[in-house]
C-alpha cells in the first residue's frame, strides 16, 4: 500500500497504533496518505467498517470516496467517509432518542433558521435575526445552551439574544427539528452523557482519520476525543499554516491541545509539495515565516524554479482588471499547447484563477472578462436555487412529493403566512412526536382536535386539504403549457407576490426576486416538455410529463453546481471558496491594505502597540494569503492598486505588507502585462510576415 508514496507519507501510513498527527503541506499529497492509511488500515485486519474518515465538505467526501475506491476496490464502501455533520445525523437518527428526538426528525437551512428567530424575537427585521443567528451559533460551537450562554453574557443585547435562544430552542424540540449546529453539539451531549452510546460508538470505529484537523472547532474536538477514547486510535491531518476559519469558530486550540491530551502522539511533517515549482513556494514560505509556528516547516518542491513572482501595480481596480485580462491574453498567446490541422491550441480557460479576498470585488473583473469575450464563472457566490424564494417554491414541491417532509412542511405553511402561529405549531410538533407522526400526517388524526383550540385546528385541516388537492393536480397536469398555468394560479392563489413585496423594504429588490420566481417556474414548465418555443422561436417537442414527476427531479438540483467544475471558463473566487483548489496559472488581485489584510486597525500597516485581538486576525490573513500563493502551481502574479473606492469615496492605496513578506527579486518581479502582449502580437505579426514573404518567394521561384 505504500508504493508510490515518499518517506515522510509512507511513515503516516504505517503508523497506526496510537494517536497520530499529519502536519500537511499545502500540496503535500495528505488525501494520498488517508486513502493509503484507510488501506493500510485493512490490511492489517481492521474491518471497513470501523474505520471512519470525517471531512469538512460533501466534496471532500466524495473525492475521497473516489479516490479509497480507486486504491482498495469494494471494500471503500464499508469505509464511513462523510462529513462531521453526517457523521453526527447518522449518531442521532439511531441514538437521539435519549435527547428525546425521532428518527425522522428534520434538519433546518439557514434560511428557516432566520424565520423561527425572527417569530421567536418577535421581529420583522431579518438583519437582526441574523445578528442573533450568528451570536447563536457561535455560543453553541462552544458547547452553551441558552440558560449558560445567559450568564455569561457581555452586555445587554447578548443578554436579549440569550432570551431569544431559549425560545428558539423550545420552538425546536417543538418542531422535531434541529440547525446545523446541533448536528455536531447533540452528537456531543449523547457521547458525554450516555455512557452506553458512548461504548457503542467507541466499539463500532476502530480508528478515525480526520481530515483538515485545523479547520475543527471546539466541540468537534471533543467530539473527536469521546469517539477515540483514551487509547487515542486517530490520524488527523492538517495544517497550522492554513487555518483560516477563525470567524467561524475554527481554533488551533485544538493542535496545542493534541500534545497535552495525548502524550504519546506521533508527529509527522509532509512538507514535499507536488504543485508549485520553487519560486511560488519561496514566497509562500517568506510570508507564513513571521507567525508563530506550532510545529515548524518549509515546503520545498522538486519542480524546479519556475517563472518568477510577478507584482503588478495598477491606477484603480479597473485598471487592475484590464491588466489581469492581458494577463491572461498573453499566457495564452505565448504558450501555444499544440500546433494542429485545426489550428494553434492555446492554453485552456479553466487554467486560470483570479483570487481576491471579499465577494463585491468580482464585479470590475466580470466586467473587464466580458469586454473581452471572455468566458468566466464566479465560484464562492450563491447559487441561483439556494437563494429564498426559490427554497420557498421547492418546499412546497417537496411537500408534493413527500407528505412526510417536515422541513418542507414548516417552510410551506409559514411562507407566506396564513394565520397558523408558533404556539399552534408546536402543538402539533409535539403531538406528532408523541404518537411518532410527520408533521403532515398528524394533522389529520382524529385525536388532534383534543390538544388544540377548534380555530386553530381548522387551519391545519384546510391547509392539508390544499396541498393534497395540488398534488392531485399537479399529477395530472401534464406539459409546459398547462403546467405554466398551474404554477401561475397556485401563485396567485398564495399570494406570493405581495408575500415577497411585503417582506422587502426596497421595491426593486422585491422585484428582483419576483423575476427570479417567474423564471424559475419557466424552468419547471419546459421540463414538463410538450411543444415549447427554444431560444431562437423554433418550436421544439419533447416528452411530456407531469408537474409531479418534474418536481420530483427537484433533489437532483444540487448535482448542477458539481457539474461547473468541468466547464472550460476563468475561475473568478474568493480566497476562503479557493482552500482545497489548485491552477497553473493564478493571479491574486486587491492585496492592497484594508483588503488583505483586510480592515486592521493598526494604522495602514505599522504595527507598533497592536492590539492582542488585531494581532489574532493578521496572523488568519496572512495565512489566508498563503493559501491563495499556494493554489498557483506554474506562475502567480500579485497585484495591487494605488487608488481604491471606499464607500462612495476614491482613497488612495498602500500596498499590502504581504508583499513586502514575500521577499522577491526587485529585478525581476515587476510586470506590464499590456507591453509583454504587445510585444508578442508585434512578433507573431512578424512572423505571418516573413512566412507570407517565404511563401511569395517560393511561388514567384521557376
Amino acid at each position: 500500500m505504500s508504493s508510490g508514496l515518499n518517506l515522510a507519507q509512507q511513515e503516516a501510513v504505517n503508523y497506526l497504533h496510537g494517536p497520530c498527527l499529519v502536519l500537511a503541506g499545502a500540496g503535500s499529497g495528505k488525501t494520498r496518505v488517508i486513502t493509503h492509511k484507510i488501506g493500510r488500515l485493512i490490511e492489517t485486519g481492521m474491518a471497513p467498517n470501523r474505520i471512519a474518515a470525517i471531512t469538512f465538505t460533501n466534496k471532500a467526501a466524495t473525492e475521497m470516496r473516489e479516490r479509497a475506491k480507486g486504491l482498495i476496490g469494494r471494500d471503500a464502501k464499508k469505509v464511513v467517509i462523510c462529513t462531521f455533520h453526517a457523521l453526527g445525523v447518522r449518531m442521532m437518527r439511531e441514538d437521539g432518542a435519549v435527547l428525546g428526538l425521532k428518527p425522522a426528525f428534520s434538519i433546518l437551512d439557514s434560511d428557516d433558521v432566520t424565520k423561527i428567530l425572527k417569530d421567536a424575537g418577535g421581529t420583522t427585521d431579518a438583519a437582526t435575526a441574523r445578528i442573533w443567528q450568528w451570536t447563536i451559533s457561535k455560543w453553541k460551537n462552544m458547547g452553551l445552551n441558552a440558560a449558560q450562554a445567559e450568564a455569561i453574557a457581555a452586555d445587554d443585547n447578548e443578554r436579549i439574544t440569550a432570551k431569544v435562544m431559549g425560545r428558539y430552542e423550545e420552538r425546536l424540540s417543538a418542531y422535531q427539528s434541529v440547525d446545523f449546529d446541533d448536528l455536531i453539539g447533540m452528537p456531543l451531549k449523547l457521547l458525554q452523557q450516555h455512557a452506553d452510546v458512548r461504548v457503542k460508538w467507541q466499539a463500532a470505529l476502530g480508528h478515525v482519520l480526520v481530515d483538515e484537523y485545523q479547520d475543527t472547532n471546539a466541540t468537534q474536538y471533543e467530539v473527536l476525543k469521546a469517539l477515540v477514547g483514551e487509547g487515542g486510535r486517530f490520524t488527523a491531518v492538517g495544517d497550522d499554516d492554513q487555518s483560516i476559519y477563525g470567524w467561524r469558530g475554527a481554533t488551533l486550540d485544538n493542535l496545542k491541545k493534541l500534545p497535552i491530551d495525548y502524550p504519546t502522539l506521533k508527529v509527522v511533517k509532509l512538507e514535499q509539495n507536488y504543485r508549485s515549482t520553487s519560486g511560488i513556494l519561496r514566497a509562500a514560505n517568506n510570508v507564513i515565516a513571521p507567525n508563530p509556528k506550532l510545529f515548524p516547516k518549509t515546503l520545498f518542491s522538486e519542480l524546479g524554479e519556475g517563472e518568477p513572482v510577478r507584482v503588478v501595480d495598477a491606477d484603480s481596480e479597473a485598471h487592475e482588471a484590464e491588466r489581469a485580462v492581458a494577463r491572461i491574453q498573453s499566457l495564452r498567446a505565448g504558450e501555444t499547447i499544440t500546433q494542429s490541422s485545426t489550428g494553434t491550441q492555446h492554453l485552456e480557460w479553466r487554467n486560470f484563477a483570479v483570487l481576491y479576498r471579499a465577494n463585491h470585488q468580482a464585479r470590475v473583473f466580470e466586467q473587464a472578462l466580458r469586454k473581452a469575450n471572455i468566458p468566466y464563472k464566479v465560484s464562492g457566490g450563491q447559487s441561483f436555487f439556494d437563494r429564498a424564494e426559490i427554497k420557498d417554491l421547492c418546499g412546497w414541491f417537496r411537500l408534493w412529493v413527500n407528505n412526510d417532509d417536515d422541513p418542507a412542511f414548516l417552510r410551506a405553511v409559514t411562507t407566506p403566512k396564513r394565520g397558523i402561529g408558533h404556539t399552534t405549531l408546536a402543538s402539533l410538533g409535539t403531538f406528532a412526536s408523541q404518537y411518532k407522526l410527520s408533521l403532515f400526517e398528524a394533522l389529520f388524526s382524529p385525536s388532534l382536535p383534543s390538544v388544540m383550540a377548534k380555530r386553530a385546528h381548522e387551519q391545519l385541516h384546510e391547509f392539508g386539504r390544499y396541498i393534497n388537492d395540488l398534488e392531485y393536480k399537479a399529477r395530472r397536469t401534464m406539459g409546459a403549457e398547462d403546467s405554466r398555468a398551474f404554477m401561475t394560479e397556485w401563485l396567485k392563489e398564495i399570494d406570493y407576490e405581495k408575500h415577497l413585496y411585503d417582506g422587502e423594504d426596497s421595491e426593486q429588490v422585491a422585484a428582483a426576486r419576483w423575476t427570479n420566481v417567474l423564471e424559475f417556474c419557466d424552468w419547471m414548465s419546459a421540463r414538463a416538455g410538450g411543444e415549447i418555443d427554444d431560444a431562437s422561436g423554433a418550436t421544439v417537442e419533447s416528452e411530456r410529463k407531469s408537474l409531479l414527476e418534474v418536481a420530483q427531479t427537484i433533489s437532483l438540483l444540487s448535482t448542477i453546481s458539481e457539474r461547473e467544475k468541468d466547464q472550460n471558463v476563468v475561475t473568478l473566487s474568493t480566497l476562503h471558496a479557493s482552500k482545497g483548489l489548485e491552477w497553473p496559472h493564478v493571479m491574486l488581485v486587491g492585496v492592497t491594505e484594508g483588503l488583505l489584510p483586510f480592515k486592521l486597525d493598526d494604522d495602514n500597516g505599522k504595527q507598533e502597540k497592536i492590539s492582542d485581538s488585531t494581532l489574532e486576525r493578521l496572523q488568519e490573513e496572512r495565512r489566508l494569503m498563503y493559501v491563495g500563493i499556494t493554489r498557483a502551481q506554474r506562475t502567480l502574479a500579485v497585484s495591487w492598486t494605488k487608488k481604491r473606492k471606499k464607500g462612495r469615496e476614491m482613497i488612495a492605496g498602500i500596498p499590502s505588507r504581504f508583499i513586502a513578506e514575500m521577499a522577491l527579486d526587485k529585478t525581476t518581479a515587476k510586470e506590464d502585462p499590456r507591453e509583454k502582449l504587445k510585444a508578442l502580437r508585434a512578433e507573431f505579426a512578424r512572423k505571418a510576415l516573413d512566412s507570407a514573404a517565404a511563401a511569395a518567394a517560393a511561388a514567384a521561384a521557376p
